[in-house]
């Protein structure tokens, strides 16, 4: 499929957004690791994010949404096919329900901070994640006991008929880092908006809430570029605290190393590629399973070309 087609058709469809050809997906993660995606395209409003995916999907293009990119692995090789960065940015807080609607590209730690400023609490915890709202209700985003489950309200997706439908919570299986758009293949389903149900508190508890959480972060977490935790946590026990029993803190493959200052982060040094990072976590994996018999998940996810990676 000729990159022609896709814009050509976009065009019949109304789409003004431009189409880019070979961008590297290391500029649009927090990892800065990625190779190309044949074809990109920014997603401002609502109509341009369901219209660019009618279009892969009328010509069946492989396609891809990411908000950040702050909880991918982009393989060297990139992706074949449709990249659509999501950058839709809307969100109201009604103050009287305490009912906040947000598209899926605002930034969660913004609305977190929103949020507060105007007295609403139930997503401080987000204050420092760097990933949007949409990701967060993907991953059932989550720190400081709080998580996106405890919130959501509703969320409106873009069918696999390419109709708009809402979702109510019992229907989004939502677990620990889990739902069901992690089960589906690209997340075939679209998540186009959520409401989110907060209550009254006073702004200046939640602001030094959200200071103390902040520093927290701060303290705990490395600078380098990463994708936050790259495993999840086993029943019981912390990935942090097995990997770092296990003595492979600093461990090194390339520019790719698990962190001094936190266990379960694996930091790009400054020219890491993805297969250095996917090589330490099969390392790490191994390690864990034969010295305590834990069998450790990603957090992360895989996306793009890997091949026999």
């Amino acid at each position: 499929m000729s990159g022609h087609d896709l814009q050509s058709l976009a065009h019949e469809r109304g789409l003004s957004a431009e189409l880019v050809r070979d961008e590297p997906l290391s500029r649009h993660t927090s990892y800065r690791i990625g190779g190309p995606a044949d074809f990109f395209s920014v997603a401002k409003n609502e109509q341009q994010l369901c219209g660019w995916t009618k279009v892969a999907r009328e010509l069946k293009q492989p396609y891809l949404i990411i908000g950040r990119g702050t909880n991918l692995l982009v393989a060297d090789k990139g992706f074949r096919g449709l990249v659509i960065e999501n950058r839709c940015l809307d969100f109201t807080l009604d103050g009287t329900s305490q009912t906040v609607h947000a598209q899926t590209g605002v930034p969660l730690a913004l609305l977190a901070r929103k949020t507060a400023e105007r007295g609403s609490a139930g997503l401080e915890w987000a204050i420092g994640i760097p990933g949007t709202v949409g990701g967060a209700i993907v991953n059932n985003a989550g720190a400081y006991n709080g998580t996106m489950e405890d919130v959501v309200r509703r969320v409106a997706v873009l069918d696999l008929h390419g109709e708009v439908r809402e979702i109510l919570p019992e229907q989004l299986k939502l677990g620990y880092r889990t739902s069901r758009f992690r089960e589906q293949e690209h997340h075939r389903e679209v998540i186009l908006s959520v409401d989110l149900r907060l209550t009254p508190q006073s702004p200046k508890v939640l602001a030094d809430r959200m200071t103390r959480y902040s520093a927290l972060r701060r303290a705990a977490q490395p600078s380098q570029p990463s994708a936050g935790s790259v495993f999840k946590n086993p029943v019981g026990l912390s990935a942090a605290q097995l990997i770092e029993q296990a003595g492979l803190k600093g461990k090194r493959i390339g520019d790719a190393q698990i962190s001094h200052k936190h266990a379960n982060y694996i930091v790009n040094l400054g020219s890491a590629k993805a297969n250095d990072v996917l090589q330490l976590t099969k390392l790490v994996r191994n390690e864990i399973c034969e010295l305590f018999g834990a069998e450790l998940e990603l957090e992360i996810e895989l996306v793009g070309e890997w091949g026999n990676a």
